[in-house]
């Protein structure tokens, strides 16, 4: 099952092939390879676009993440800060590696939603220029409009460490997400700055604190690319009910995230998980954010996802069994696009 398309709230595409050395080559997500997504593959599981995202890697010190969250307990602590030099070389690289994808016919950067639209219709991948965490940025926000005018519409502040702007969570299960500090003062400057730029602000990876900070500060639906439910799963990462909750109230969006490790009860980033288990956190979301409230935000070439929903080419099957479980087909129209489509135009048009 192709159809309906899938517009996906996260992908980790970008650092991958910089971490592989195939940065500005183009030719592994072109023709395929080991990840998760690439255009042979997109283009047999019907993946449609999505966010992709800029992500500077952990430094040596903080090992095998998605190994030592095979354990039954652990609790990482946040890697240290990266300094803000080192992560704009990075990030930059990263953006050109979009570029070349753009340039060579395999996907569009998409600033609108009528541009995504057009790629959904005309078949060529429809790529939001994401930033997770946010230390390519300075305090000045020079960087971010550098960034901007290359097609930066969505950001998180943070990933799981700490920047000037606030800290993230660790990868802690058990765990609440009430971890840390929120958001700095610049943090929340940050905030203000992309709510005046129509950025997209993206909540995953942030402590309780953060989130509830951004809840005050933004005057944009708030938004999860890529988090689950933590009342099914308590990880750190995980949303409480609480915070679904104000996400509806704001006409926000959550992102199913496929990563095993905030899928299962038991937190381990194994990957025998049913897809089943997928559906049970849609059901829970779909309970508190309603039927436009909820999407896709995979989280592929970025963790540990199930087996039998092991890359781009196998959506499909997350689309059936939406089906059999009886969602309807204009449900799962929602939960696979439109409802990006909805908050993104909310968002980048206020």
């Amino acid at each position: 099952m192709q159809t309906p398309l899938i517009f996906d709230g996260h992908n980790d595409v970008l650092s991958r092939l910089y971490e592989r050395s195939c940065a500005g080559k183009a030719s592994d997500f072109v023709t395929g390879g080991e990840g998760h997504i690439d255009l042979p593959k997109a283009n047999r599981g019907g993946f449609a676009g999505g966010f992709f995202a800029v992500f500077v890697p952990p430094q040596n010190e903080f090992g095998d993440i998605l190994s030592k969250m095979r354990e039954p307990l652990y609790d990482l602590a946040l890697p240290s800060m990266v300094p803000f030099a080192e992560a704009n070389r990075i990030a930059w690289a990263q953006v050109r590696t979009l570029v070349e994808l753009e340039k060579g016919g395999a996907l569009r950067i998409c600033t609108d939603v009528e541009s995504i639209r057009s790629c959904m219709t005309s078949g060529k991948i429809a790529a939001i220029l994401h930033m997770e965490g946010a230390e390519a940025i300075d305090p000045e926000f020079a960087a971010l409009d550098e960034f901007y005018e290359a097609g930066l519409r969505s950001l998180g502040p943070v990933w799981s460490r700490p920047t000037v702007f606030g800290e993230g969570v660790p990868f802690c299960f058990p765990s609440g997400p009430d971890t840390g500090g929120g958001l700095t003062e610049i943090g929340k400057r940050l905030i203000k700055k992309c709510n005046e730029m129509q950025i997209l602000v993206d909540t995953s990876h942030l402590t309780e604190a953060g989130f509830w900070d951004v809840a005050a500060i933004t005057d944009a639906p708030i938004v999860a690319t890529h988090s689950n439910v933590h009342a099914i799963s308590p990880h750190s990462r995980n949303l409480t009910d609480k915070q679904l909750a104000a996400i509806a109230e704001s006409d926000g969006v959550v992102g199913l995230n496929f990563a095993t490790a905030l899928i299962r009860e038991d937190g381990r980033m194994l990957d025998d998980v049913p897809v089943s288990a997928m559906i049970r956190h849609l059901e829970h979301m779909l309970t508190i954010l309603g039927e436009d409230g909820v999407s896709l935000g995979s989280d592929f070439d970025g963790a540990v996802v199930p087996q039998l929903v092991g890359d781009a080419s196998c959506l499909g099957i997350l689309r059936q069994a939406m089906i059999d479980h009886g969602f309807g087909k204009a449900l799962v129209k929602k939960i696979c696009y439109q409802n990006w489509m909805g908050l993104l135009k909310k968002t980048w048009a206020r």
